[in-house]
């Protein structure tokens, strides 16, 4: 009965359990509750321990590296293999031993990857700027600590960081390194995380230490003015915008430009490049430069051949007869990673939480670190002289009776007791007790006892300037100082990669120039419409159309060939040729310039200027009265360029952007209805085009200048009363019978 019974329940229990087991393999569950509980422990465990650097400007796998070299014996003495270094490293780091070996190659100083090495090397690690130089195996190639290490590894084994347990509990390693200078700034740092990234630049050594304490002095202090740009081990020429800079520096994010520097060769009619952008490689070039020569879009190159030998990096390119070497080098910036940008997204862990900071923002939080680090080594060596200073007060009671403390040992039956009597017979504890039964037989006399008694006074003096320290916020700032200006006098190197101020952005899209000159006329409204109209379709429709709100600026008889400078808000100058422009008909918008130019987001167009053969001279008049003359021939460029950076001066807002041919008369108009009218010949042509000019119109309090315009143009009949014979001038009232309408211009 008890079988049958089991029996009949068995098809049913195996029922139950299939429906169980089924539903323990499909159990619904949010999405939320999956990424929570599964994803998100191993994102933060990238992120945290992986990927992003922290105060110190090391990851996880760096700082491991590095610490079991210290622990080596590696900091001073002599290399040893770069496989033994690995194999001892995996007690703090449970990784492939290729992982380990890859994270030395990149800090090493053959590998050139940083500006300041911190593994001195022998052997091949291959090259930064090599994309297939492949780097020994480790049991090759040896290796020892730099010597900038020091720096990383001072005082601590005085307790300025925390020491936590290996991955196995064996031994202990630091949480960070307490670096006396701002390496997180100082190397170049890469990494991708889960959701997040961080992309570090390496800067100045010097620059870098010189901000800090700039900034230790006065927390207000600009860093652009000590730190310009960052530096590259790999050099190249930085192209300057100080506004684009000034973005990163705030936000840390956005990026700049890096190009190659070269060389021409007349004799051998070549060009050498040398130095490379920090992002490419010298294989990415090369190819890149054979893809354009088969697809025919470089034709003046003969051959390409990579000549780095052990003097440094060279590219040789030989050209064909008769090229230009400006013009190729200025079409292959454009084309190839010869020029390349350099994303920058300054993502930091503080305490353990990763945040993306600014320069200024990330030298604070090392400032603040820092000084937590100085009060741990004070504190640490308070302590130390402490102990010691009660230890020698324990002696000074003995030297009052050494008989005493003698015969307390004699008499003492038990070795147990001797310490508990010492302590009753001197009235001391029992570390003092401890101390003094230690000394040996042969320093039980005076002579010994009242040297040691004689440090007592030095270490109390000792102490309180540590207490005083601990206090002192000054002080401790102080101390960061000095430890700054040792590591520049130490290890300070000169900038390897040139800042270049004076540059013009090289155009996208090489020209296309009509094989003839054809007519056409050319109308620019206000709002930064362009059309272009051939004479059959202007004879067909002349009306106008222009968008709600907008009308005519100006229209001009010219031909495809012509170039037009259109100048923007933003201080730049973009140059185009009209026959660039898509023809247009009269019932049409036309091109928004804007977009047809590539400008930047909020980029406006103040003025178009027709600079023909670039004679006569360009006049900006600005908010404060200030006049500025720039050549037109100061925007004429040799190469195919776009776009001009640092097209005027960008001190004042400019009113009036005027072309002329030829020196005239002109008519200034403030806004509190004053107006003076002098000749152009009266000002000074300035070289540069970023120029602040000369003051023409002297302002009343709360005026500014509004207008300039030709005096053939305005209806003025009061001439005399208005001509100054020198500038600046205040002008005079405007009358009645002078005033006129608003002269047809753009919007500036």
């Amino acid at each position: 009965m008890a079988r049958k019974k089991k029996d009949e329940q068995q098809p049913k229990n195996r029922e139950v359990a299939g429906v169980m087991g089924l539903r323990g393999s499909v159990e619904e569950q949010p999405i939320t509750h999956t990424l929570e509980i599964n994803y998100m422990p191993y994102a933060m465990s990238v992120i945290v321990s992986r990927a992003i650097p922290e105060i110190d400007g090391f990851k996880p796998s760096h700082r491991k590296l590095l610490y079991t070299m210290y622990k080596m014996g590696l900091l001073g003495g002599g290399r040893t293999k770069s496989a033994n270094i690995v194999g001892q490293t995996m007690r703090l780091n449970p990784h492939g031993d290729a992982a380990i070996y890859e994270t030395m190659v990149r800090l090493s100083r053959g590998h050139g990857a940083l500006l300041h090495p911190f593994v001195d090397s022998k052997g091949n690690f291959g090259k930064v700027y090599s994309r297939d130089m492949a780097y020994a195996a480790s049991r090759y190639t040896e290796a020892k600590l730099d010597g900038i290490c020091a720096e990383l590894f001072r005082d601590i084994d005085s307790d300025t960081v925390d020491m936590v347990d290996n991955y196995d509990g064996t031994m202990k390693e630091p949480t960070l390194m307490p670096t006396t200078f701002p390496n997180v700034l100082v190397s170049a740092n890469t990494g991708i995380a889960v959701g997040m990234a961080s992309n570090i630049c390496g800067f100045n050594l010097r620059e870098v230490c010189q901000t800090t304490i700039a900034l230790l002095k006065n927390p207000d202090h600009d860093v652009l003015e000590t730190l310009p740009a960052p530096d590259f081990p790999t050099g190249g020429q930085l192209l300057y915008d100080i506004r684009e800079m000034r973005a990163i520096y705030e936000t840390g994010r956005g990026s700049f430009k890096v190009r190659a520097k070269w060389r021409y060769v007349k004799e051998d009619n070549l060009i050498e490049v040398y130095e490379i952008p920090y992002t490419t490689t010298t294989e990415a070039i090369m190819d890149k430069v054979a893809d354009l020569i088969k697809a025919a879009k470089i034709r003046e190159i003969s051959d390409m051949r990579d000549e780095t030998d052990l003097s440094g990096l060279k590219l040789t390119i030989d050209l064909k007869r008769g090229v230009d070497p400006e013009k190729l080098m200025a079409k292959l910036f454009r084309m190839t990673p010869l020029m390349d940008s350099y994303p920058c997204n300054f993502n930091v862990l503080i305490a353990g939480m990763p945040r993306v900071m600014g320069v200024k923002e990330i030298l604070q939080e090392w400032i603040a670190w820092r000084r937590e680090c100085i009060r741990r080594r004070v504190y640490f060596q308070l302590g130390k002289k402490k102990d010691k200073l009660h230890l020698l007060k324990g002696l000074e009671r003995i030297l009052l009776d050494i008989d005493k403390a003698i015969a307390i040992i004699r008499e003492t039956e038990l070795e147990a007791e001797v310490i508990p009597n010492l302590m009753i017979g001197f009235g001391i504890d029992q570390i003092q007790a401890e101390y003094v039964a230690e000394i040996k037989l042969r320093n039980i006399n005076k002579e010994y006892i009242l040297k040691r008694i004689a440090e007592t006074d030095d270490l109390e003096k000792e102490i309180a300037d540590l207490e005083d320290i601990l206090k002192s916020p000054r002080r401790i700032g102080k101390i960061i100082t000095a430890e700054l200006e040792q590591v520049v006098k130490k290890y300070a190197l000169p900038r390897k990669t040139e800042i270049l101020e004076q540059w013009e952005a090289a155009a996208e899209e090489e020209e296309n120039e009509a094989p003839t000159a054809s007519p056409v006329t050319v109308f620019v409204s206000k709002g930064g419409y362009f059309k272009k109209i051939t004479p059959q379709s202007l004879r067909a429709s002349a009306e106008q159309k222009f968008k709600e709100g907008d009308s005519l600026a100006f229209s001009r008889e010219t031909d495809t060939q012509a170039e037009i400078l259109v100048f923007t808000d933003h201080f730049h100058c973009y140059k185009a040729k009209v026959g660039e422009f898509d023809d247009c008909k009269a019932s049409t918008l036309g091109e928004f310039l804007p977009t047809k130019l590539a400008m930047e987001p909020g980029e406006n167009v103040l003025q178009v200027v027709f600079p023909g053969d670039y004679g006569g001279f360009i006049l900006f008049a600005f908010d404060n009265g200030k006049v500025a003359k720039v050549p037109m021939n100061a925007y004429d460029t040799k190469s195919n360029r776009r776009k001009l950076t640092g097209a005027f001066s960008d001190k004042s807002p400019v009113k009036t952007i005027l072309p002329m041919t030829a020196d005239d008369l002109l008519a200034a108009y403030s806004t509190d209805g004053r107006a003076m009218i002098f000749s152009s010949a009266l000002l000074i042509p300035k070289t540069t085009r970023s120029t602040q000019g000369v003051s023409v119109l002297t302002l009343r309090k709360n005026s500014a200048l509004e207008r300039m315009t030709l005096l053939s143009q305005t209806t003025i009949v009061n001439q005399s009363r208005y001509k100054a014979k020198a500038i600046p001038a205040a002008g005079n009232i405007l009358k009645p019978e002078d005033l006129e309408e608003k002269q047809i211009s753009l919007d500036v």
